[in-house]
């Protein structure tokens, strides 16, 4: 019998869906949680960082031995990066300079080139820079925020698996955005099953800094972002972001960054408005990558 091995880019999807156990409480709903930090290269972007290129290849748009170029606050760069790593192309990745550590290294292990901006210039700096190095012909941009090929990952797979994991009895669905990929595929695919699963979608209060998710300037709002898929919109602050982060992995043993916590702290204030309800969040990465930012250092 010939063993048929998997390639590492076959890991990427099929997450597990695993129930909280203490922080929900005393209630009559279930409240679920998808571990996309098990994905290879530990997130959820790790589903549209390979779209965006496979499918790319498909179009004929690019071509092993090509550079890419990409904005990133973190996990979608690392993503990218294994992915390239893997189809062999030349990655460079452009991040504000306060992204942590740990994910520095991470994107230059997979043999990313990285260029840092200034915490000032964000995001909405790094994206400048990505559209001018590809006016100046040294690359091409995926641009994870006007690319369809992102929110499709997600409704050809996130959105399908959790469809199948809950079997179609999935009432509520919580993602925070960056990008808006995420939600916009699962969304689609979602309300296509039933109209009435509520999506609801997680930004950040205005001064509050959560990693991976923005209140985009109108200017920049992701292109691919459509409002009419999202229900409700949360405003969360960092520090009850944290905090809940904190109690998933000291309570619940889910080790996961920022904005995973204000996800789970978003769908835990829904739970006490509604009853008999199935609710998922997503953990959209691991803890590991946020340590040496001290959001985990004893309390």
């Amino acid at each position: 019998m010939t063993v048929q091995y998997p390639t590492i880019a076959e890991c990427v999807g099929n997450t597990p869906l695993v129930r909280l156990q203490r922080l929900p409480g005393d209630t009559s709903n279930t409240l679920l949680v998808k571990l996309e930090g098990n994905n290879p290269a530990g997130s959820v972007k790790d589903r549209p960082a390979l779209s965006m290129i496979t499918r790319a290849e498909l179009r004929g748009d690019i071509h092993p031995g090509d550079t890419l170029i990409e904005a990133t606050s973190g996990n979608t760069g690392i993503a990218l990066a294994m992915a390239a790593a893997i189809k062999g192309y030349r990655m460079i990745l452009i991040m504000p300079d306060n992204s942590t550590a740990e994910r520095k290294a991470a994107m230059t292990a997979y043999g990313a080139e990285l260029i840092l901006v200034s915490k000032e210039q964000g995001m909405e700096g790094a994206r400048d820079l990505a559209d001018q190095m590809q006016r100046d012909g040294k690359g091409k941009v995926l641009d994870q925020f006007a690319n369809g090929d992102n929110p499709i990952a997600h409704y050809a797979s996130t959105g399908p698996e959790i469809w199948r994991q809950t079997g179609g009895e999935i009432t509520h669905f919580i993602s925070s955005m960056g990008t808006t990929g995420t939600i916009m595929g699962v969304s689609r695919y979602l309300k296509e099953q039933n109209p009435a699963v509520q999506i609801v979608g997680l930004q950040p209060m205005e001064g509050s800094a959560i990693p991976g998710i923005r209140r985009w300037p109108q200017e920049y709002l992701p292109k691919i972002f459509d409002a009419s898929r999202v229900d409700r919109i949360v405003d969360m602050q960092q520090s009850e972001a944290e905090d809940v982060m904190r109690r998933l992995a000291r309570e619940e043993g889910i080790f996961c960054g920022v904005s995973s916590g204000g996800a789970v702290a978003a769908m835990l204030r829904l739970s006490r408005e509604v009853e008999n309800a199935v609710m998922v969040a997503i953990i959209c990465d691991r803890g590991d990558r946020y340590l040496s930012s001290g959001v985990y250092d004893p309390r």
